[in-house]
């Protein structure tokens, strides 16, 4: 996600209404990472500069990005924390909470929680966004530059909606993934070859997808429209129905939020 971030950030490619400014330089980020090879790679790739030690140089940034697994956040934090002065904090860590983070940063407060997703990796990615309450509205629009570099983002008035929006928008990738794997499956045991089956499912699935995206009607009225009864798409609706299909989809999501509030707790404490 790092990378993706970096990339977004010094992204200068046109975007249909003309050439964009990249956000930054690359010589204005900073990379730190224990990994030398990852560092070489960044550093090769992008031109950024690298270090393998946090120390008093982050007293000059204006934005520190924590890009680390939850796991390792505590341990990072506390090591950053005495360089930590007037810098925005922007968080990508699942899981891990304002309060927490804070505490690991000698309580320091200027922080924006965030929950980008997987189609960042393409600049398609979705954001969830929380800022402290101390934050203000210019430190607001930087975090929201920032990850906007790799998609469109969200803010939330409430810390405790990050968890149902890691399960919709956090996860939904792997959801969208496991159906196209069951298309695929689907079209291989009507006869279908292996490749003509992921071809067929891929353009289904995008297309729908911009074309609900496009649409300024429900996404019901636009299935209800595909199903004509007594057809062959009501045939596959009534039998995802009778099945428990949706329901069991809703119930999945409330699954993986539950989860997130139980991994904030192991994490925090």
């Amino acid at each position: 996600m790092a990378g993706a971030l970096i990339a977004g950030l010094c992204d200068k490619s046109a975007d249909g209404t003309g050439a964009k400014a990249a956000i930054c330089q690359p010589g204005d980020i900073h990379v730190v990472d224990l990994n030398a090879e990852s560092l070489q790679h960044l550093q090769s790739k992008f031109g950024v500069i690298t270090s393998q030690q946090i120390d008093e140089q982050l007293r000059s940034a204006d934005v520190i990005v924590l890009a680390v697994k939850p796991q390792q956040m505590r341990e990072v934090a506390e090591k950053l924390a005495p360089h930590i002065n007037k810098q925005l904090i922007i968080s990508i860590a699942a899981g891990i909470r304002f309060n927490d983070l804070s505490r690991w940063l000698n309580h320091y407060q200027t922080i924006v929680r965030t929950m980008p997703n997987m189609p960042a990796l393409i600049n398609q990615g979705i954001t969830g966004m929380y800022a402290a309450p101390n934050v203000n509205e210019e430190q607001r629009a930087i975090a929201d530059a920032v990850l906007r570099a790799v998609g469109a983002t969200v803010w939330l008035d409430d810390e405790a909606m990050l968890d149902p929006l890691t399960a919709i928008s956090g996860s939904g990738p792997a959801y969208v993934f496991y159906f196209i794997e069951a298309m695929q499956r689907a079209a291989e045991e009507m006869g279908f070859t292996a490749e003509q089956g992921r071809q067929l499912a891929m353009a289904t699935f995008k297309g729908a997808a911009q074309m609900a995206n496009d649409s300024t009607e429900p996404v019901a009225t636009l299935r209800q429209r595909v199903t004509s009864k007594g057809g062959t798409t009501h045939a596959a609706i009534t039998s995802m129905e009778h099945s428990g299909i949706a329901d069991a989809i809703v119930e999945a999501l409330k699954a993986a939020s539950k989860r997130s509030q139980e991994l904030g707790d192991e994490f925090g404490a």
